[in-house]
């Protein structure tokens, strides 16, 4: 009889102290790589309001992806990296240190186009809402508004006007004069670019073969390698092993690649960015083709770009 007590007494107890799975808040339980809950969807979120999940839409799973964001984060705040959200990198992210963007909006030298999501884009709205030439609402979404408003600063000054704020436009837009060795470097890169993009529409309509890496029949990789190849560059044979062999960029030019989370956890599918907001790749059900990346399938799955 004392030890039914002893043990209801006990269980009373963890159901009054044990927090609710739903209540519970960022701060509650240490995350970590493979988890999935609503604590891992806010952790997300504080992230990309930070500057470290940027081009990403929060799922609440803790994939290779927000590992990299927080492993970012606390190298930035001068923490312990382990890329597991514990009580010190709690409170870091709960502080106001450490913030990519913390530092001026205008020193942002990456490329911005059509598609693209994140902070960046939202520096981007609010430096063309001073200048005039956007009046709506700064969302961070670079869609056909903002795709307009950068034309039209484009064509009052001077500027090649495609749409796309490289770093022509924002040295125009932090009243910078663009050299021309910049320029010749833009050149050169799309120049290369677009030799892959070139010889990879060669093979539009190739049937989807497993594990294929000829014009008989491509896999998803098998066929990036190959266009690769074609291109004189050398990437593996497997997307998690081109994932992890090539470099990050915070959005994707022409030429470069683009990840998505299909199957499995992490980069289980991938192609080659062609502009406009789209990709060229082998699809299972298509063979090769050229896909939307906003369109309702592969947007929520996009992973990111990065450069061979």
């Amino acid at each position: 009889m004392f030890k039914k007590v002893v043990i209801t007494t006990t269980l009373a107890g963890t159901l009054l102290l044990a927090p609710n799975v739903s209540e519970a808040a960022l701060g509650d339980r240490t995350l970590y790589n493979g988890m999935s809950n609503s604590d891992v969807t806010e952790l997300q979120n504080v992230l990309d309001d930070k500057g470290y999940f940027d081009y990403h839409t929060a799922t609440g799973y803790f994939g290779n992806i927000t590992e990299d964001g927080v492993r970012d984060f606390q190298r930035s705040a001068g923490i312990s990296v382990d890329g597991v959200v514990g009580p010190q990198t709690v409170s870091a992210l709960k502080g106001a240190t450490a913030s990519k963007s913390s530092s001026s909006s205008n020193t942002y030298s990456g490329t911005l186009r059509y598609g693209d999501r994140g902070s960046s884009v939202t520096s981007l709205q609010s430096q063309l809402k001073s200048k005039g030439y956007y009046n709506y609402s700064v969302d961070g979404i670079y869609g056909s508004i903002t795709q307009q408003a950068v034309r039209n600063f484009q064509s009052a000054n001077g500027l090649s006007v495609d749409g796309i704020a490289g770093s022509n436009t924002f040295a125009a837009l932090n009243g910078s004069s663009v050299t021309s060795s910049s320029s010749s470097q833009v050149k050169s890169a799309s120049t290369s670019n677009s030799s892959v993009v070139s010889i990879a529409k060669q093979y539009m309509g190739v049937p989807y073969v497993w594990a294929g890496t000829s014009p008989s029949g491509f896999d998803c990789s098998g066929f990036l390698q190959y266009v690769y190849n074609k291109a004189g560059i050398s990437i593996p044979r497997t997307v998690a092993s081109i994932w992890d062999a090539t470099d990050k960029v915070s959005s994707p030019s022409v030429g470069d690649l683009v990840f998505f989370e299909t199957y499995k956890s992490g980069p289980s599918h991938a192609g080659i960015y062609i502009g406009n907001g789209q990709f060229i790749h082998s699809s299972s059900s298509y063979g090769v083709t050229i896909s939307d990346m906003d369109n309702s399938y592969w947007a929520p799955r996009y992973l990111g770009a990065k450069r061979a």
